[in-house]
């Protein structure tokens, strides 16, 4: 409720000061609808490169605007979160309870990990580089096939390289490189250029784009690798509580009937945004704002190599970001809690007309004649709840709108805190030292990284969702 609240008015404070900015330069919403879209035929050629320049550095302007004032309210506002927090003297679980379960030496040693996906598959193998045995548990060992979780923003690049995890990146099959965005705006043409910030070289840093399976195919070799790490194919069923402490699981190897027990002081669930055990553990419930519809573009051309676009139409941003050498994906945000029956024909019919020349016939083909899919795009706030003997991390603990693309390096930064954090930590049946790591790791990221991610997304995905001529007024 809180994180809600405080969104709502960053909301507010960026549409006042949008809106005081077009005050001082003396334009208003009608004005400045006029000026940005008409292109008078008896101007001299001259004089429209000028107001071309003036019209996009205004959106340039603007859209910097948004970010200062969006990270400086994020700033702000965790400060005083904060401060609520201690005031309200959050209830941490108490950690005086201890289970009846003996662990024995082998168990007492190991970290059992439900889910081998991104977050899943990477924190297994860095743990098991720092001398801890790990169960990775998996329902289904084949090569995943997801429209979203394919585009890893510069940030997260660096993470992993951090990690020791860069050998993922390199390994992934056609991997993209990104280097910023193209944003077109439908109704005027115009474009604007946003590269990503300059490493110490002066060259743009790099993100990467790839085919989702792929990444995962990749993180998950890194982690047979590793003689520390078990992996197993199977489905985990339950929990397994002891006097309130989760002290293993029950899981189900493939092709078999029977269930079977693994015991751990710590068990991790990272089985992501369908999680099925979020209900029994997470204090927040999930919002779904809208719904990512997607297919594949073949021999898409670029209008400027190594560029994500994002094409501002009305009502629908969409994503387009290139994931191997001659596919590119592309994302139609469409907003309600429902998809239309007849996908296909509202893509044809509600998005197509829309598109800058250059996409246009590549969409057109793609929807007619590739698989057309859907996610939905959903927002859950962390919790501060939790059982002694698990966690959760990654889609399964904390989500954002996936329009920005900072689900992944939010969760590979996750995992660099908590890498150190288990450096200190020399029993995992210590259930206090394990509680106050937590702390420290919710404390940590939200000063680092999650909060004004998390933040920003929301925002962004307001701003470039809005359907009127001022955005957000």
């Amino acid at each position: 409720m809180v994180i809600e609240y405080f969104c709502n008015r960053l909301f507010v404070i960026v549409k006042l000061i949008i809106r005081f900015v077009f005050e001082t330069i003396g334009i208003n919403s009608k004005s400045f609808e006029h000026e940005f879209t008409s292109t008078s035929s008896s101007t001299a050629h001259h004089a429209d490169t000028e107001g071309n320049q003036y019209r996009h550095g205004l959106v340039i302007f603007l859209v910097t605007l948004v970010f200062i004032i969006a990270f400086g309210y994020a700033s702000f506002f965790w400060r005083k979160l904060t401060a609520f927090c201690l005031t309200n003297k959050i209830k941490k679980p108490s950690a005086t309870n201890r289970p009846c379960h003996e662990f024995s030496h082998e168990e007492k040693e190991r970290i059992v990990v439900v889910g081998a996906g991104v977050l899943g598959s990477c924190i297994a193998t860095v743990l098991a580089r720092d001398d801890r045995k790990v169960t990775l548990i998996e329902r289904d060992l084949k090569e995943p096939d997801r429209i979203i979780g394919e585009l890893l923003q510069p940030g997260g690049c660096q993470v992993l390289r951090n990690l020791g995890l860069d050998e993922c990146l390199v390994s992934c099959e056609e991997a993209q490189s990104t280097t910023g965005y193209i944003i077109h705006d439908w109704k005027t043409g115009a474009s604007v250029h946003i590269p990503y910030p300059k490493a110490s070289d002066n060259q743009c840093k790099e993100g990467k784009a790839f085919r989702h399976g792929k990444f995962i195919m990749s993180l998950r070799e890194a982690a047979r690798k590793e003689s520390n790490i078990e992996i197993i194919e199977g489905t985990v069923q339950a929990l397994i509580e002891d006097n309130g402490v989760v002290t293993g699981v029950t899981y189900r190897p493939k092709k078999c009937d029977d269930s079977q027990e693994i015991r751990a002081p710590l068990v991790i669930i990272a089985d992501g945004g369908f999680s099925k055990f979020r209900k029994h553990l997470h204090s927040e419930q999930v919002h779904v704002s809208s719904h990512f519809v997607g297919c594949i573009m073949k021999n898409c051309p670029q209008v400027k190599a190594n560029h994500a676009e994002l094409v501002l139409s009305n009502p629908n941003p969409i994503l387009i970001y290139r994931i191997s050498d001659e596919e590119t994906r592309v994302l139609v945000d469409i907003r309600c809690q429902t998809l239309p029956k007849n996908i296909k024909e509202y893509l044809l019919e509600e998005t197509l007309p829309y598109l800058p020349e250059h996409l246009a016939a590549p969409f057109e083909d793609g929807v007619l004649n590739e698989r057309v899919r859907s996610m939905p795009c959903k927002f859950l706030p962390p919790s501060t709840a939790r059982k002694d003997g698990v966690l959760m991390l990654g889609d399964a603990f904390n989500m954002r709108h996936p329009l920005t693309g900072g689900g992944m390096s939010v969760a590979f930064n996750d995992i660099y805190i908590w890498r150190e954090l288990f450096k200190e930590i020399s029993d995992l049946t210590n259930y206090q030292q394990v509680e106050e790591a937590y702390s420290r790791f919710q404390n940590r990221r939200k000063m680092t990284h999650s909060f004004v991610v998390n933040i920003l997304a929301q925002a962004l995905y307001e701003l470039f969702s809005a359907n009127d001529e001022l955005c957000l007024l």
